[in-house]
């Protein structure tokens, strides 16, 4: 049997990283998908050696998708799961958000997703399988203030997800949607100690998620036993939201 291939965007901190390391460590081929962060895509993948793969590229560019999955397909063959997880975080006043801070933010949540999606399905669909996930966020469900063109993103996600279960089901591809909460990631770094432990304080558990845990349920939703869920969106934020 092939091995299976996972393409992770955004793949070189945080969430994404988490995956890639969730990913290869439970037998797949990764094509790690990232845009700056070339230093740490190489450290992940050196210990993975012939398992993980980085690919550079900006999702928000079609050509640069393209190559990414070009890369992909010639190290490992199909692209089996395509994780879209590439994603940038601002805070602003609806008022002060600029046209090219909404477009960017836009683009890169779900203009990516949409470029990544289309080239990854061809060939899900050639051999009847695959897993399309998308990683949303709590404020996707919900919406966030002072993070309206964020929240509008990755609803967005969302929709395009539930869209994607409907039409590509009868081919055997599912669609899912995975929405964190607050995650102890980098994006968390402006935020103090107590800023951090209030937060903590209004989550039902208690306290922050961890990249791993977002991962799991990414991993798991990638699984055959995850085979009879699709255009589902699963909350991994401690209860914050339900």
């Amino acid at each position: 049997m092939k091995q299976k291939t996972v393409l992770i965007t955004g793949g070189s901190r945080g969430i994404g990283a988490a995956a890639a390391e969730a990913f290869a460590g439970a037998g797949y081929a990764v094509a790690l998908g990232y845009r700056h962060s070339r230093a740490a895509a190489e450290a992940l993948a050196g210990r993975w050696p012939g398992q993980v793969l980085p690919v550079q590229g900006d999702v928000a560019v079609c050509a640069e998708v393209d190559r990414m999955f070009a890369q992909a397909e010639q190290a490992f063959g199909t692209v089996d799961v395509l994780v879209c997880n590439a994603g940038i975080a601002a805070q602003r006043l609806f008022t002060e958000i600029t046209e090219e801070e909404w477009r960017r933010m836009l683009d890169v949540h779900l203009t990516g997703a949409f470029f990544c999606c289309r080239r990854a399905l061809p060939g899900m669909l050639r051999q009847r399988w695959g897993r399309i996930l998308t990683v949303s966020s709590m404020w996707g469900q919900v919406g966030g203030s002072c993070e309206a063109h964020y929240s509008a993103a990755k609803a967005g996600l969302i929709g395009l997800t539930k869209a994607l279960a409907k039409e590509e089901g009868p081919s055997g591809v599912t669609a899912n949607c995975v929405a964190p909460g607050v995650i102890d990631t980098d994006m968390m770094a402006g935020f103090a100690p107590q800023e951090k432990a209030a937060i903590a304080g209004e989550t039902p558990l208690g306290r922050l998620g961890s990249p791993r845990e977002v991962a799991d349920a990414l991993l798991w939703l990638a699984s055959e036993e995850a085979g009879f869920i699709t255009g589902q969106v699963l909350g991994v934020s401690g209860g914050l939201v339900v």
